[in-house]
């Protein structure tokens, strides 16, 4: 399964590698990602695979909510087929 994660929030030092490092500790790939930095603001999107994981996407989503309010910023996590039909026009 593949699931896509958004993170948003005020730009620091440090979010790429929380978050990846989180990820990488729960055997979840980064299949693809993008980041920049629009009017002061952090934006990242990643393209996550869960063949190996070691959580489930709903475990994620509980740990990721705590890690976002640690870093002052909002991550959300959707299935990718979610993410799909909701922008399929």
């Amino acid at each position: 399964m593949n699931a896509i994660i958004t993170v948003v929030g005020s730009d620091k030092v440090g979010i790429i590698a929380s978050v990846s490092n989180y990820l990488a500790e729960h055997k979840i790939n980064i299949e693809d990602i993008t980041q920049t930095i629009l009017s002061g603001n952090f934006v990242m999107m990643m393209m996550v695979s869960f063949t190996n994981a070691d959580i489930t996407i709903d475990e994620l989503r509980t740990s990721m909510t705590k890690k976002a309010d640690e870093m002052g910023v909002e991550i959300n996590i959707m299935s990718e087929k979610v993410f799909s039909a909701m922008h399929r026009v």
